[in-house]
């Protein structure tokens, strides 16, 4: 199998292609923004053969509801049944699946890469999602991952459609602030945590760019991982280079803060679980010849690899970003060599989880925008129940509506908006002790578990927590069971 993969500098296009496609973005005459001039009467009804696009969007502002929320879903919900039966375009939530007929631009097999979209005309928001998968960093286990993991590394299997789930979701119920927003999915083909150059084939050469030159104002969020980490800069400078400074690009990192910490045990580093993330990432940048962002390059020079992990780049960052980021989280745990199923974890690596924790609490201290539950998970933002989980009472999506006004009141010289926190990280010491985390299952049954049965597998010691903190243990069961 040749080893084809994505080239950043084309990748950046890509991105531009998504966002430009067929001048839809500049071109458009937008609607359903907020108007600040007084309202005026009505111009005389036209014939709908008289219009070029029959596409209607109606303005909607969540600040003076923000307190009423589930109502107001409901409300616009049932707007939007009872419109449907009068509206020209059917409502179709699915994401369709986009080939690049370039072909430099490829998975690691040579098959095209593409990108599902889903467009919401009158919006001026565009979600950009980037998918997550690991790495491999030769050619042994790179083809041992196209054995096990083909669709990381090919896309002839990729369905034509693609129904958006969490922050992807059209539906108000699910994704609150971000349902209107323009959809895009790009999935993870190339098997170098979106940053590498030396294209594997000689397919590879230039393409032009495909931007129109009309002047346009919008919103770009890239979401997804490390990718997004390593690339919102380079996306967010090469706009401006070509004269969109008016767009503006932020980022949203789900899981992508990884620490290049000790493991737990070492073993024989022959494959991106056994190598510590470190070495996984040494290897890797060679392998792929990877580039990564300027600023974190010429603070770790000859030593590249750093950028990779979210507290050494994020300094060097000049986009907003908002990191969402588990205390415990699986992947990390995975690469440390600690391993959750079967038997009960044992003392030793129970006190690494925790550690664990309060590494990573101490590494999100100083990022402004931030979400991380105690929870044990990996990724969020794309599951359905992102929405339900809370830290000190507040949700994601809650959280980065907040992130997104206090942006907004920044650039127009506002003071940050009133009981809107942006900076949320849970305080308590062991997983799940977050009532809110999502569903606990055994690992090796699938069984669902209650947050005692959880903690008792992971080695917690009721008793001896019991006697350290003078109470009886069956009061500290009840309070573990209540999420106390």
């Amino acid at each position: 199998m040749k080893a084809a993969r994505m080239v950043p500098s084309l990748l950046l296009v890509l991105f531009l292609l998504v966002l430009m496609q067929s001048g839809a973005l500049c071109a458009r005459r937008f609607r359903g923004g907020r108007n600040p001039q007084p309202r005026r009467s009505p111009p005389p009804p036209t014939h709908r053969a008289d219009r070029g696009d029959t596409t209607e969007s109606f303005p909607l502002d969540f600040t003076a509801v923000e307190e009423n929320m589930d109502n107001f879903m409901t409300q616009v919900k049932n707007l939007a049944q009872s419109l449907y039966p009068c509206s020209a375009q059917k409502l179709d939530h699915d994401m369709k699946l986009n080939f690049l007929v370039n072909t430099s631009v490829t998975c690691n097999d040579g098959s095209p890469a593409g990108y599902y979209l889903k467009e919401s005309r009158g919006s001026r928001r565009w979600l950009i999602f980037l998918e997550g998968g690991w790495y491999c960093f030769n050619k042994e286990n790179c083809d041992s991952r196209y054995e096990t993991m083909r669709r990381f590394m090919s896309s002839s299997k990729w369905p034509q459609t693609k129904r958006g789930t969490g922050i992807l979701s059209p539906l108000p119920e699910e994704n609150p602030h971000w349902w209107n927003a323009n959809m895009v999915f790009i999935p993870y083909c190339s098997s170098d945590v979106w940053s590498g150059v030396t294209a594997k084939t000689e397919q590879s050469k230039k393409l032009l760019s495909l931007l129109s030159h009309d002047d346009c104002s919008f919103a770009v969020c890239f979401a997804g991982g490390t990718g997004v980490l390593l690339n919102v800069d380079r996306v967010a400078e090469l706009l401006e280079g070509m004269g969109y400074a008016g767009i503006q690009v932020r980022g949203l990192s789900d899981s992508g803060w990884f620490l290049d910490n000790k493991q737990y045990h070492c073993t024989d580093c022959v494959d991106t679980i056994g190598c510590t993330p470190t070495e996984t990432i040494k290897r890797g940048i060679k392998y792929w010849g990877s580039v990564v962002p300027d600023r974190c390059r010429q603070s770790h020079e000859g030593e590249e690899w750093n950028c990779f992990f979210g507290y050494r780049v994020f300094p060097s960052i000049k986009s907003p970003v908002f990191v969402v980021q588990w205390l415990f989280d699986e992947a990390q745990l995975t690469v440390d060599n600690i391993q959750l199923t079967g038997q009960p974890v044992q003392e030793g690596q129970w006190r690494y989880i925790q550690n664990l924790g309060i590494e990573l609490r101490n590494t999100l201290k100083d990022v402004p925008a931030m979400f991380a539950p105690a929870c044990l998970s990996h990724e969020v933002i794309t599951r359905n129940y992102w929405i339900d989980v809370q830290v000190k009472g507040t949700s994601l999506p809650r959280a980065l509506h907040c992130w997104d006004r206090s942006l907004h009141d920044s650039r127009n010289n506002k003071p940050p908006p009133k009981a809107c926190p942006v900076h949320l990280i849970d305080n308590c010491p062991w997983p799940h002790c977050n009532p809110t985390c999502p569903t606990i299952r055994d690992q090796f049954t699938g069984q669902e578990m209650s947050v005692v049965q959880f903690l008792m597998h992971m080695g917690f010691d009721v008793q001896k927590m019991a006697q350290q903190q003078g109470m009886d243990p069956s009061k500290l069961l009840g309070m573990l069971s209540s999420g106390s």
